[in-house]
């Protein structure tokens, strides 16, 4: 068969791949960088302590970017992961020059969610990040340990108690004292992302950086 491009079905011709040429120059990336302020960052404000926050593109509900993360996520299509976890991950080795991540963490699926689906779609992405930025991929630490969604329309109170016990930290010594990036696929709320930190925090003298495939904006 023919390789299309995931964003548009279009076949692609020589030389493209994953993404045609015209998709390519369209994908809406978010340009933010871990040195300014960005909306990413206000997300997370008096809710988690963490270094910075950023995120590689922008998710709407229909377009490239959905088509992308809904091949990688339901598809199983890994190679997806790969190709934005390089393009991603030779950005952040230019962004990241003058700080240096010890590791690099994704957020997991619960043991059910991963053996149904045969793979973690954010650590086929995290890992070529990892990769770039010469860190330690770690992916055993941070565990989900239901298999729920995340609560996000009960109040903040509620929502907390719902959530609070969703991840844990096993093996802390492992993070103590390094700079850590936590990674996810797209960031809504920022609920999960919030829950997974906290958890983390377990580690003293963490450093958490966070960011993800894309953010609705």
């Amino acid at each position: 068969m023919p390789k299309v491009c995931f964003g548009c079905n279009a076949h692609l011709s020589g030389g493209e791949q994953h993404l045609c040429t015209v998709c390519r120059n369209q994908i809406p990336l978010t340009e933010y960088t871990f040195n300014a302020e960005n909306a990413v960052d206000r997300i997370f404000y008096g809710r988690i302590n963490i270094k910075k926050a950023s995120s590689f593109l922008f998710f709407s509900e229909t377009g490239i970017v959905k088509n992308l993360i809904h091949y990688l996520k339901y598809r199983n299509q890994e190679q997806i992961g790969d190709f934005l976890g390089d393009w991603y991950g030779q950005a952040l080795k230019e962004d990241l020059l003058n700080k240096t991540i010890h590791a690099v963490v994704p957020v997991p699926l619960h043991k059910n969610k991963l053996r149904q689906r045969g793979y973690n779609q954010v650590a086929v992405f995290a890992r070529k990040i990892a990769h770039h930025l010469n860190a330690e991929y770690i992916d055993h630490v941070l565990v989900k340990t239901s298999n729920t969604k995340t609560q996000t329309q009960k109040g903040r109170i509620a929502r907390w108690q719902a959530n609070k016990a969703l991840y844990t930290v096993t093996h802390t010594s492992e993070l103590e004292n390094k700079n850590v990036l936590l990674v996810d696929d797209v960031i809504t709320t920022g609920a999960t992302m919030e829950l997974c930190a906290k958890a983390l925090k377990e580690a003293k003298g963490i450093n958490i950086y966070l960011t993800s495939i894309a953010v609705v904006p």
